[in-house]
């Protein structure tokens, strides 16, 4: 799954960098634009860390209950992006043209919208290896989306439209002030997304802790008295 993300990733950004060259378009800003996507982020995050799963799982995670804490804190991380990548694109953007240099490959644009998110979900819902974390693990889960935002909303009014001119550019069109609404719409809509990420992070923490002991199988006996109750 991680491969065929990172291929959907690398696809959609050679046809963006191709049609950027073709009709003479800033190719440096076209290049970081396209990584200023949240979706486009979200799936490379999640990629690397499945990447990190894998390899944690076939060189050292065959015999444990449970993954590390890192990974743990980094696979509910990306997970909750993902899920929420598939909520607002289904339900917001499936029919909005995105200013992303160039038409969007289908089956790239299905892999990042519909068929990585349901696979991230799929992998709360059923993975074998999941350690229960601790509610302070949803600091680690929002810190990115903020830090995401900050930088969405300093850059964009910085940043020219290599496709319009436009002496602004957002990456999605509920972010961009100089639409109908202002900044008002812009805000409540922020809002409304915060509350889903911060909604779906409790959740992935919460079904991790609903079905997964707190112990590993390394964790001493249980009537061991040196070994606290607490993990």
């Amino acid at each position: 799954m991680a491969l065929i993300m990172l291929a959907a990733i690398v696809a959609q950004l050679a046809a963006s960098m191709a049609r950027a060259t073709e009709l003479d378009r800033d190719v440096a800003t076209t290049f970081v634009n396209f990584f200023s996507f949240f979706t486009i982020l979200s799936n490379l995050l999640a990629a690397i860390v499945l990447l990190w799963a894998a390899i944690w799982y076939w060189t050292r995670g065959r015999g444990a209950d449970a993954e590390p804490a890192g990974l743990a804190v980094a696979l509910a991380s990306v997970s909750t992006y993902m899920i929420i990548t598939g909520i607002v694109y289904n339900l917001l953007l499936r029919n909005v043209v995105l200013p992303q240099g160039s038409e969007p490959i289908p089956w790239s644009n299905e892999v990042l919208h519909l068929v990585a998110p349901l696979f991230l979900l799929a992998d709360v819902l059923v993975a074998p290896l999941r350690r229960r974390l601790s509610w302070r693990a949803l600091w680690a889960v929002v810190a990115f989306p903020i830090l995401w935002v900050i930088y969405t909303m300093i850059r964009g009014p910085l940043t020219t439209n290599p496709v319009s001119g436009d002496p602004f550019w957002y990456p999605y069109p509920f972010l961009n002030p100089n639409n109908p609404g202002g900044w008002m719409s812009v805000i409540m809509y922020m809002i409304g997304i915060a509350v889903a990420i911060i909604g779906v992070g409790a959740l992935v923490v919460w079904w991790g802790r609903r079905t997964k002991a707190p112990q590993e199988s390394t964790a001493a006996p249980v009537d061991d008295p040196t070994v606290s109750s607490e993990v």
